[in-house]
């Protein structure tokens, strides 16, 4: 098969000011890309290369000279001539306000830098009071949009309630949910195309749900687990590692990571097999593999406890109660 080929014009070199210096930039690429190959880091949340942005997080904003508003880095495209500020006083105040009040309501504890961009913002979480009362198991699922009850305003709004645990593959901890969106469009146009959850409610009631707020065994999930690897909360977790979490025994410092390749078929999918204490606890794929792109199916990406079966060694091949097969025997 011959190489593909890129059809129409090429994209055009433009130039544009990030944080004072003149930068070069391909057209198409957003504000995002360019601070990543500049080597500044500006913190997401809600992004994911392997997804399209939503916006939603408003972490990554940035500060563009004649906008009025802080736009997001990751879906705003350069243009030439823009000039970008991405640690303005102005951003950094935004920054601060969205931790605050995600770490207030929010268990960011598993959160990836959660902690660093609390201490490089001085955000205060605590300043809005003790965190209210946590919800009871299977309240948020019955709220409805326009029915609010009124603060009591010495407690800080929390969505924090009771982990859902209806399967034996993943666990939904949505105490720990900062409503990315990034497992509703893994699961759904994205790559899946299963549907399976969506955003119910409206406001700080807003929430990920399966139809009907049904248990996920009854639901159209096919436990593909890629609402998993995009996750970046652990609000979705493979249950070994809840079970783990729980028990005090999950350490990632002690865990090795294998890649193989998954046997199930013959595409050809990436498996990086996370184990620890001789024990795989999970499996992933790398973002940048070609076939997956991060993605799996419930073989790939469940289909390893097989592997640590305590049924002890098989017998040999054609044996009898144990017994080796002599063989075929001269007449």
């Amino acid at each position: 098969m011959s190489p593909r080929t890129r059809t129409g014009a090429p994209r055009r070199t433009i130039e544009l000011q990030l944080n004072g210096e003149t930068v070069q930039a391909r057209e198409g690429m957003t504000i995002l890309q360019v601070a990543k190959r500049e080597g500044v880091d500006i913190p997401t949340m809600c992004w994911e290369r392997t997804l399209t942005p939503v916006n939603a997080c408003r972490v990554c904003v940035v500060e563009v000279k004649g906008s009025r508003m802080l736009v997001p880095s990751c879906a705003r495209k350069v243009e030439d001539g823009m000039e970008v500020q991405t640690h303005s006083e102005r951003v950094k105040h935004s920054r601060k306000m969205v931790i605050e009040f995600l770490a207030s309501s929010v268990d960011l504890s598993v959160m990836k830098d959660a902690e660093r961009w609390i201490e490089e913002y001085g955000a205060d979480p605590d300043r809005y009071g003790p965190p209210a009362p946590p919800f009871e198991a299977g309240e948020r699922d019955r709220l409805r949009a326009g029915h609010h009850t009124t603060p009591d305003g010495e407690h800080a709004a929390t969505v924090h309630q009771p982990v859902k645990v209806d399967n034996e593959l993943y666990v939904r901890d949505y105490a720990k949910c900062i409503l990315c969106y990034k497992c509703v469009e893994g699961c759904g146009t994205d790559w899946q195309n299963t549907f399976a959850i969506a955003v119910a409610g409206r406001g700080f009631d807003a929430r990920i749900a399966t139809e009907y707020a049904n248990p996920l065994p009854d639901s159209a999930c096919v436990y593909c687990g890629n609402c998993i690897a995009v996750c970046p909360t652990g609000a979705l977790m493979f249950k070994s590692e809840h079970d783990r979490r729980a028990a005090g025994t999950w350490d990632e410092e002690r865990q090795t990571r294998t890649t193989t390749i998954c046997t199930y078929c013959g595409v050809g999918c990436n498996l990086v097999l996370h184990e620890q204490d001789n024990e795989i606890v999970k499996v992933t794929s790398p973002l940048d593999h070609p076939v997956t792109s991060g993605n799996l199916c419930i073989k790939g990406r469940f289909g390893f406890q097989f592997v640590q079966n305590d049924r002890g060694a098989l017998p040999p091949p054609g044996s009898v109660d144990g017994t080796p097969d002599p063989g075929p025997q001269d007449a």
